[in-house]
């Protein structure tokens, strides 16, 4: 068990408004795998929704949600006034977050299909700043999250995390293809806990050569989701299996992967157990999963308990 952390927790990444939209067929039946070269498909969408996202926003949402205070280390625009005064309400602290007040918040449009897959077009905006996030300027920082963001401004994060001596929490995900070769070696070197899905940590052991195991055996935490399948957290040679927590209903994955780091890292960050902690971050998942949009969902630590002991059958103690 590690012992509660005591320092504050730095989240980097995107702030984003998210158009999410839902086809209402599967992306297979429509795109020819043989013809990609010359592809040009369009989706009839059945509905869509203007939301509040981005990465760094979503983790620490739902991070505030569990009854932490993490500090939001993002470049946002000129539009953000209303989205952080919403964040601030939950308990997130914006106060961090770089102010470009010449260029809009990043956006993204996001179509869902009925398997839950997705594709998404993005526009920077603000992101496109975040290298002048500094984090060396912070106090008392005991955990940096460093998810997808402007691909130097990762790099840097990864850096200025090593210098402060902070424990790295490495989600490169959708950035793992705009990462140089030196960033992500860098991040996995400098990782107190890797984070992705089978996809990402596949990516990853083509480019690297690292698999789950060599992560593992260099000392990280690593967590692999595996979407229904549940997933699994490797750490101290032991390999955790996490269930999935029942879904009342899936209505919309978006945001799903950065509730469930979330959650993993509060509940690591008390000193939890390592497959309590999974668990943790399992239900705060599926709260994602039920809601239409990343930063929908609510709920105060009695009902998060309440349903953690339904879910798993076993009771989890308030922090």
């Amino acid at each position: 068990m590690l012992a509660p952390a005591m320092g504050s927790i730095a989240v980097t990444g995107s702030v984003a408004y998210d158009t999410i939209m839902v086809f209402g067929g599967r992306f297979a039946d429509h795109i020819l795998s043989d013809q990609a070269h010359i592809l040009n498909v369009s989706f009839l969408i059945d509905r869509i929704d203007k939301r509040r996202g981005g990465t760094a926003a979503n983790i620490a949402y739902t991070l505030a949600l569990l009854g932490e205070r993490p500090l939001l280390c993002a470049a946002v625009g000129n539009d953000f006034a209303e989205y952080g005064a919403a964040l601030s309400r939950v308990g997130v602290d914006s106060s961090r977050a770089l102010l470009c007040d010449d260029i809009g918040t990043a956006t993204a449009f996001i179509t869902t299909d009925l398997d839950d897959n997705q594709i998404t077009a993005f526009f920077p905006g603000a992101m496109a700043r975040a290298a002048g996030v500094n984090l060396e300027a912070l106090s008392d920082v005991e955990h940096v999250v460093v998810a997808p963001d402007a691909p130097d401004g990762m790099a840097l994060h990864v850096e200025q995390a090593t210098r402060m001596g902070a424990r790295l929490v490495f989600a490169p995900a959708q950035q793992l293809s705009s990462l140089t070769e030196q960033t992500l070696t860098a991040g996995l070197d400098a990782a107190w806990m890797v984070v992705g899905n089978d996809y990402e940590l596949e990516v990853i052991h083509r480019r690297t050569g690292r698999d789950v195991a060599a992560l593992a055996a260099g000392g990280a935490v690593v967590a692999r989701t595996r979407g229904g399948q549940g997933s699994e957290l490797y750490i101290d040679g032991t390999v955790h299996h996490v269930p999935v927590a029942a879904a009342a209903s899936v209505v919309d994955p978006t945001g799903a992967g950065d509730a469930y780091i979330a959650g993993l890292l509060a509940g690591l960050r008390a000193g939890r157990p390592a497959a309590v902690a999974g668990r943790m971050g399992a239900l705060a998942a599926t709260y994602v999963i039920e809601q239409q949009g990343p930063q929908s969902h609510t709920y105060t630590w009695d009902d998060f308990a309440t349903r953690y002991a339904e879910a798993f059958g076993e009771k989890l103690l308030a922090p």
